[in-house]
């Protein structure tokens, strides 16, 4: 919370990101609360919050799962919170095990793994390696802004085309035109699969809502020149939010097909832990108007709760305006000719990379 004084300085500091506060995480033993303190004059406008990187040098890369709601076993995430700055983002949590905020910290304070593409080589070339698709861009963005600068994804994916080994991606950049020139030849074998994200088609919620993603023209246009580059794409209108973007589904999913997308998914908004508030407080000051009516409607969607983690229930929800959302969107699927199907990608090209090592091969 901020003392009214004080919040035309704090906005102008979080100007150009997602998240209205910086709270806490749900583990510190101690809750801060900013004041104004009679020496900040409301009348100076400080400098706009800066993305600061720390490199991270894990011993692994390779995270695995297994959750009966998703479609993948395992997955890479290239980089620690996410400069995109979505205020419904569900991996948001996480930096609290970093001791930093879910709020700011998480779209501000960023961790990059320069290491990944060398521990993928090494993991997928033990013998006991079993090939399934990989998934990049499950928790944070793998084209969030900083990879222009890391190109860690690409250095991932250069791997990933060297085994033959599949994969797929989910972002919501036009960054992922930059590696066309890796992606369209393991198209050709099956190997990729890339979903943009659209959330909405107007540009003044897209700014408010997720404020360093690609405009969502831009994403539209990457939706083209994949399909164009003969790369199965898929759109993937998450989160829905009810009252705030459910209106525009089928827009999305007509605006998409135009462009060549072949398949389609949608996820329900999720508000676990720390994003429920944050959510709120991002309502409350971006669309007061509506505030009310959108958490009624989202917890109409989970049992009268901000959120319910069930299996089976959380990705879709539960309820009559669930089950109203999943209706439209498959008569738009039906209309429109798409697949539901997010991937079935090859695992029989699949070429073990040599360990780096001295030892020769006797085969």
């Amino acid at each position: 919370m901020y003392n009214d004084q004080v919040i035309p300085f704090v906005k102008n500091l979080r100007r150009g990101r997602g998240s209205t506060a910086n709270p806490d995480g749900r583990f510190e033993t101690t809750q801060r609360e900013a004041i104004y303190d009679g020496w900040t004059d409301p009348e100076i406008t400080g400098q706009p919050l800066k993305t600061t990187v720390t490199i991270e040098t894990p011993k692994s890369i390779i995270s695995r799962n297994s959750s009966p709601d998703l479609p993948f076993d395992r997955s890479i995430n290239a980089y620690r919170g996410c400069e995109h700055g979505c205020i419904y983002c569900f991996a948001r949590p996480t930096h609290s095990y970093m001791n930093l905020s879910p709020g700011l910290d998480f779209e501000s304070r960023l961790f990059a793994k320069p290491n990944a593409a060398e521990l993928l080589a090494k993991e997928i070339s033990k013998p006991s390696y079993k090939c399934r698709p990989i998934a990049l861009g499950t928790n944070t963005d793998p084209y969030q802004p900083i990879e222009r600068d890391y190109g860690i994804t690409r250095e991932i994916i250069q791997v990933l085309s060297d085994a033959r080994h599949p994969f797929t991606i989910t972002t919501k950049s036009d960054l992922v035109l930059r590696d066309i020139d890796l992606l369209a030849p393991l198209a050709q074998g099956n190997l990729v699969s890339v979903g943009i994200s659209v959330t909405t088609l107007d540009r003044r919620l897209a700014r408010t809502m997720e404020p360093r993603a690609s405009a969502p023209g831009k994403r539209l246009s990457a939706i083209q020149e994949l399909a164009r580059a003969g790369i199965p794409t898929l759109v993937q209108i998450a989160p829905i939010i009810p009252g705030l973007n459910d209106p525009e589904l089928e827009h999305i999913m007509e605006e998409a097909h135009q462009r060549g997308a072949t398949s389609a998914i949608y996820l329900l908004l999720r508000l676990p832990y720390e994003v429920s508030a944050l959510f709120q407080q991002w309502l409350q000051e971006n669309y007061p108007d509506r505030a009310s009516r959108v958490m009624k409607l989202v917890r109409s969607t989970r049992g009268g709760k901000d959120y319910d983690a069930e299996f089976g229930t959380r990705m879709i929800g539960k309820g009559p305006y669930a089950a109203l959302i999943n209706h439209r969107f498959n008569l738009a699927c039906r209309h429109l000719g798409f697949s539901r199907q997010k991937y079935d990608l090859a695992t029989d090209l699949f070429k073990r990379p040599m360990p780096a090592t001295k030892q020769m091969s006797l085969f």
